[in-house]
C-alpha cells in the first residue's frame, strides 16, 4: 500500500459523495445518505465496512465500548458521515480519534447537508499514512 494508492481510493470515495449527494440533495437524514453511499462505493468496487467496532484500549487493557466507525473503505480509509447544519470542531476532533484509535492513514469527514458538498469534506492523514512508501 502506497501514498499514492491510498489517494486515488480518496479520490474515488470523494466522487461516489459527490454522486450521491448529486442525486439526493441535502436536507435527509444521515442514515439515508449512509445507506446510498455504501451502494455507490460498492458498485465501484471498494470493500466497505458499517458501523465497525473500534477497540479502546486503555492503560493495556480492552475495554468494552460502544464506539463505532461510520464507514471503513478498504481496511484503511474511516470515512465519517454528517447531516448537519453547520459543521463543528468538535467533529474533526472526533475522526483524529478513531484515526488515532485505530492507527490508520486516512480519514474524510463528509457533511451531505450541504449546498456544495465538496466545500463541506474534511481530509486527514496520520502518522501511519506518512510511514508508507510514496508511490
Amino acid at each position: 500500500m502506497t501514498q499514492k494508492q491510498i489517494n486515488d481510493w480518496a479520490y474515488h470515495i470523494i466522487g461516489c459523495a459527490i454522486e450521491v449527494h448529486k442525486r439526493l440533495g441535502p436536507g435527509l437524514l444521515e442514515s439515508v445518505y449512509q445507506k446510498c453511499f455504501v451502494e455507490e462505493l460498492r458498485q465501484s468496487d471498494f470493500k466497505v465496512q458499517q458501523e465497525l467496532k473500534v477497540p479502546i484500549l486503555y492503560k493495556g487493557k480492552d475495554l468494552d465500548c460502544e464506539l463505532r466507525i461510520d464507514i471503513l473503505v478498504n481496511d484503511c480509509i474511516i470515512v465519517e458521515l454528517k447531516a448537519v447544519e453547520q459543521m463543528i470542531p468538535v467533529y474533526k476532533a472526533q475522526l483524529l480519534s478513531y484515526l488515532k484509535l485505530t492507527d490508520l492513514p486516512k480519514g474524510l469527514l463528509i457533511n451531505f447537508n450541504c449546498e456544495n458538498i465538496t466545500s463541506q469534506i474534511v481530509s486527514l492523514v496520520t502518522k501511519a499514512f506518512a510511514r508508507l512508501p510514496e508511490n
